[in-house]
């Protein structure tokens, strides 16, 4: 049997163990990406309830927070190994002026978060239709 040895890790266990504290979470890893008409971020959060995650946007900053809690365990049960992290996790994203924060649409499967945020429409490129020049000659009275 193959063991990985990490004396730091059999620091934070044991401190875990003696103050009953949970282990520092590590980053919640994310992708995005545009696709067309919006942008597509996709949060990893596995093993977090649904009831846990707790979605924010003031002005352009999107925060996402979620909570991954101890599994309940009986007591006499002795934990030998603890890598998943638990505790808070928060991510916050500074979100552009062109897309459209106030119709941000959230799914949750299999572990991952998924928000669309659409593109707002001042943001699409559109057409400038040219004039017959009516105004180009115009003077301004004073």
């Amino acid at each position: 049997m193959l063991m990985r040895t990490d004396p730091f890790r059999e620091l934070d266990r044991l401190a875990q163990q003696i103050t009953g504290t949970w282990s520092k979470p590590s980053a919640m890893p994310m992708d995005a990406y545009r696709d067309h008409d919006e942008y597509i971020v996709a949060f990893d959060l596995p093993g977090v309830p649904r009831d846990a995650i707790d979605i924010d946007v003031e002005r352009n900053m999107l925060t996402v927070r979620a909570e991954r809690r101890p599994p309940q365990k009986a007591e006499d049960v002795q934990m030998e190994l603890s890598e998943r992290p638990l505790g808070i996790f928060s991510r916050q994203i500074v979100l552009a002026d062109t897309l459209d924060t106030e119709n941000i649409q959230a799914d949750y499967e299999t572990g991952v978060l998924t928000l669309r945020i659409p593109i707002a429409q001042r943001a699409k490129p559109h057409k400038i239709s040219i004039g017959s020049g009516q105004y180009a000659h115009t003077q301004i009275e004073s």
